[in-house]
């Protein structure tokens, strides 16, 4: 066992020992859970799963798909799990792609990555159509769903079949295919909010040192189910919702889509949840929004939650679910495990959901990191902090000013190869072994991490003060009447760098406050932002007090791990 890990956990060579194993050890247990059109669940065991792998991979490589790159673009499903595995076991490289990314920058992206074949949902046949027309070296376009007007595209459960029929006559090329854990088989393209994506080359020596080191230091057995609802090409969904799940033999299954993430956790009932700050804070939330409907069931409420937690800690009596039983009953009530990440959560929710008997952990990393850094562990957490780095991983604090604060660099067998094709970025970012990641934190004595900002976003002033725009940012969306801000420096009239905010109101939570049956004026509006603006600086040093603000009532452009994004919008 390695320092700081807390549990045994078995060893992994690469993601295809890691299948081989699971499928021994889980062979029947369920895998996946998919829902079908009638609303019932299909269930696909692992031994059924790694049969899918075996015979899919089989099929890529008799296309003469040997060792080279394969885009998949989709939604969270098992389609997609399979492409992954099929590609990166044996095959070649897999290069996962937004969805969300409009056509000319998905065209960029096969382009950059020299794929030779793409497997796409049904849902974006239609720009598979138009693609196909200029994306000339793209030899194999694949769909997941069967469809009507194909335009030449394969179907993927056509290949899966072939695959099948070749090993049954001996075919073995996949089989006994060797991984080597050293070499790119992973090209993600990063969502980097402050600049073009980059392509971070990733080994299953990566991935497979990060997971085992996720691992031991949280609790996550076969009987977990985990309903995956951040996007799969991300690493943070991939590495943890995805892979550590086949690794440790959960049960997995997918959100449609967040609008009917109430009606998936009622029927998929998960013992652990994966999601960013801005859907945990939403349901937050809306939970004493519903509270303070009533005024004295929040009063009661409030109470009610001190209680428990005094005697839970006191006294070691429990009673957090009874009072909380809606709350539970929304996560499904099996839920034992919320985990957040891509973005600093406000301590305040972590506490609250621990008042209403919800375990909330956070973890940071990145994608050039495999993506884990630091997570609290089952043994040490602080409600502000980004948890303890992972066994294995150095962390340290570059150049620190006289609050501890400066860009934090990582040392850790999970940081990357280096940026595809783009030598100079690499070595701008890996010095001596270590990854600059262009995040600002500190590291307090107990080694727990906290997260500042990002390097790029600091604001400074003419005397030299620093000032994070997440920072003012956390307060300001505190706010119950404030949706979302983005805090930055802007130059006044006299020449001095001054903070401002663009601010998005959360217009039904002021309909409610005023009990408007219409839409607010823009005058309620504007009042009500500017007490709460008032609010926030009386919280802080005058030197990051909020001296202009304006009000947008569209919400910003984020990335697909709901972080804004900077460089997309435009400060006037």
């Amino acid at each position: 066992m390695s320092e700081g890990a807390i549990y045994n956990v078995r060893k992994i060579t690469d993601l295809k020992d890691m299948l081989q194993q699971s499928e021994k050890l889980y062979s029947n247990n369920t895998a996946f859970l998919i829902r079908e059109n009638d609303g019932n669940y299909r269930r696909i065991t692992y031994g059924h799963f790694k049969n899918d792998v075996d015979a899919l991979g089989t099929a890529f490589i008799d296309m003469g798909l040997k060792d080279k790159f394969i885009a998949v673009i989709g939604e969270n499903r098992y389609e997609w799990c399979l492409t992954y595995l099929a590609t990166v076991n044996g095959t070649g490289v897999i290069v996962p792609l937004d969805k969300e990314l409009p056509s000319h920058e998905i065209e960029n992206l096969i382009v950059r990555s020299e794929a030779s074949a793409i497997v796409f949902s049904g849902k974006y046949s239609s720009a598979m159509t138009q693609l196909k027309q200029s994306l000339t070296t793209v030899k194999y376009f694949i769909c997941m769903d069967e469809i009507e007007q194909n335009d030449g595209f394969l179907y993927l459960n056509n290949i899966i079949s072939k695959g099948y029929e070749l090993i049954q006559k001996g075919d073995r090329r996949f089989l006994d295919a060797k991984v080597n854990p050293e070499e790119m088989n992973m090209l993600l393209f990063t969502s980097g909010t402050t600049d073009l994506a980059k392509g971070v080359m990733l080994s299953h020596r990566n991935i497979c040192s990060n997971m085992m080191a996720t691992c031991s230091v949280l609790y996550i057995t076969s009987s977990d189910v985990f309903l995956s609802i951040l996007p799969l090409h991300h690493t943070y969904e991939c590495t943890n919702g995805f892979l550590i799940m086949i690794y440790n033999g959960c049960t997995i299954a997918f959100n449609d889509n967040l609008k009917n993430l109430p009606r998936n956790l009622a029927e998929v009932r998960p013992t652990i949840l994966m999601v960013v700050p801005l859907i945990l804070e939403g349901i937050y939330k809306k939970i004493w929004q519903n509270a303070s409907k009533n005024i004295a069931v929040k009063h009661i409420f409030k109470i009610g939650l001190n209680v428990c937690e005094f005697t839970y800690y006191a006294l070691g009596l429990d009673f957090r679910k009874k009072l909380c039983k809606k709350v539970h009953e929304f996560f499904g009530g099996r839920i034992r495990l919320v985990i957040s990440g891509a973005a600093a959560l406000d301590p305040s929710v972590v506490k609250g959901f621990r008042a209403m008997g919800v375990r909330v952990i956070q973890g940071y990393g990145l994608t050039e990191c495999s993506p884990i850094v630091c997570v609290a562990t089952d043994k040490a957490s602080k409600d502000d902090s980004v948890g303890l780095p992972l066994p294995g991983t150095q962390v340290r604090i570059e150049n620190p000013n006289s609050e501890g604060i400066g860009e934090i660099v990582v040392k850790s067998p999970s940081v990357m190869i280096g940026y595809f094709k783009n030598t100079l970025a690499t070595e701008k970012v890996i010095k001596d072994g270590w990854f600059y990641t262009g995040d600002l934190g500190r590291i307090d004595e107990q080694g727990f991490c906290y997260i500042t900002g990002r390097k790029k976003n600091v604001i400074v002033t003419k005397n030299g003060k620093n000032i994070y725009p997440e920072e003012v940012e956390a307060y300001l969306n505190k706010s119950p009447y404030i949706l979302e801000s983005m805090v930055y420096g802007k130059t006044d009239d006299e020449d001095e760098i001054i903070v401002s905010a663009q601010i998005v109101p959360d217009v039904q939570a002021i309909k409610n406050k005023f009990s408007l049956a219409n839409e607010p004026s823009m005058d309620i509006i504007f009042n009500l932002i500017n007490e709460e603006v008032k609010n926030v600086n009386k919280l802080m040093p005058s030197y990051k007090r909020i001296k202009d603000f304006n009000i947008r009532m569209e919400e910003f452009a984020k990335t697909t791990t709901k972080k804004i994004k900077r460089y997309v919008e435009k400060i006037s």
